[in-house]
C-alpha cells in the first residue's frame, strides 16, 4: 500500500493521540485490571530503558553495562524533589518538571562514563560503566540522609499509565530524530569505524558526549517514573542484575532498532511476568537469556532492522 509522506505523519500524530487518550481513559473507566495497568506501567517504563541503552550500545557500538546507575540517579532526585521540597499539593502538577530534573541529573552524572569513552572502547568501556554502576549502587547504601541500604519512601503516587505512555512517545520520537539525522550518521560511524569518522569530518568526541548524555537522560526520567510508582526505592534496585536486564532487552529485540527495542522490552516484561510463580528462579532466565543470545543472535531479532514507520521517510510515495 502506498502511503504518502504527509498522511503517513498525520496517521502517525493521530495514533500517538489516541493512544494517550486511551491510556487515561481506560484505567480511569474501570475496563482494565488494576494488575494489567501495572504491567503495561513497567512494560513503559522498560520500553524507555531499552530505548535510551540503545542509543550507545546498539547505534554507537559501545558496550555499557551499568545503565541501572543512570536510572537510580534519576529516581533518587527526583524522589528527593518530591519528598523534601515539593508541597503535595503542587506535586501532581509538576511531575513532568521533576521527572525532567531526575533526568537532568543522570545525563550530569553521565558525563562520567562520556569521558571515559574517548579513550576506551569495548571490554574496557564495559569495566567503566560496570564500576559506575557499583559507585553508585555504595554510594546510596552509604548515604544516611536518603536511607542508606534501607532505602528511601513518601513519594506520592504520580506515575500512571498515561505520563508512561506520554514519556515512551517521547523517547521513541526523539531518538528517531536523533538517529535520522546528521548527528545520527555521526554515531553510527562510530560504530562502523571511529578513526574512519574522525579522518571524514566527525567530532567523535562531541558525538559520544551527547549521545551519553542523552541516553542517561531517558534512563534517569524512567528512574523517576519507577520511584514514582513503586513509591519506595532502595540501592539494590539498580544492581547490575537491573542493568543485565536491560542488556537482555537490547540484545533480545535487536541492536541499531527502535523497534526492536520496543519489542525486546515487550517480550522480556511479559516473560518475567510468566515465569513469576518460579519465584527468585526466573532471575536466571535473564542472564541466561543474555549468554545464548551472544552466541546465537547477537544482533537481536530486529538487529540493525527497522519497521518502515520509524523509517525517516515513507518506503514509496506518490507525487
Amino acid at each position: 500500500m502506498v502511503i504518502s509522506e504527509k498522511r503517513k505523519k498525520l496517521l502517525t500524530w493521530l495514533g500517538a493521540v489516541l493512544l494517550l487518550v486511551l491510556s487515561w481513559l481506560l484505567p480511569a473507566s474501570g475496563l482494565l485490571n488494576p494488575y494489567v495497568v501495572q504491567i503495561l506501567m513497567y512494560l513503559g517504563i522498560n520500553m524507555i530503558l531499552t530505548l535510551s541503552l540503545n542509543l550507545v550500545n546498539g547505534y554507537m557500538g559501545e558496550f555499557s553495562v551499568g545503565h541501572a546507575g543512570f536510572m537510580g540517579i534519576g529516581a533518587y532526585a527526583a524522589s528527593i524533589i518530591t519528598v523534601w521540597f515539593l508541597p503535595r499539593a503542587w506535586a501532581f502538577w509538576t511531575f513532568p518538571a521533576v521527572l525532567v530534573a531526575g533526568g537532568l541529573a543522570a545525563a550530569v552524572a553521565g558525563l562520567v562514563v562520556a569521558f571515559p569513552s574517548f579513550r576506551t572502547r569495548g571490554d574496557y568501556l564495559a569495566i567503566v560503566t560496570l564500576a559506575f554502576n557499583m559507585i553508585v549502587k555504595s554510594v546510596l547504601e552509604n548515604l544516611e540522609v536518603v536511607g542508606g541500604p534501607r532505602g528511601f519512601l513518601g513519594m506520592p503516587r504520580l506515575t500512571n499509565l498515561f505520563w508512561v505512555a506520554a514519556w515512551v512517545l517521547i523517547t521513541v520520537m526523539v531518538l528517531r530524530r536523533l538517529v535520522y539525522s546528521n548527528f545520527g550518521r555521526g554515531i553510527t560511524a562510530i560504530r562502523e569505524d571511529e578513526v574512519a569518522a574522525n579522518l571524514t569530518g566527525v567530532d567523535t568526541r562531541r558525538v559520544k558526549l551527547y549521545a551519553f548524555l542523552v541516553s542517561a537522560f531517558f534512563a534517569g526520567v524512567a528512574g523517576g517514573l519507577f520511584a514514582h510508582l513503586l513509591q519506595f526505592i532502595n540501592p539494590r534496585s539498580f544492581s547490575i542484575l537491573k542493568s543485565t536486564d536491560m542488556l537482555v532487552m537490547v540484545y533480545l529485540g535487536g541492536v541499531g532498532s527502535l523497534t526492536g527495542s520496543l519489542l525486546g522490552a515487550t517480550i522480556f516484561t511479559l516473560l518475567m511476568e510468566v515465569l513469576r510463580p518460579l519465584g527468585l528462579w526466573r532471575w536466571v532466565v535473564g542472564p541466561l537469556l543474555l549468554v545464548l543470545l551472544m552466541i546465537f543472535r547477537p544482533q537481536g531479532i530486529m538487529g540493525f532492522k527497522e519497521w518502515k514507520w520509524f523509517k525517516e521517510r515513507a518506503v514509496s510515495s506518490e507525487q
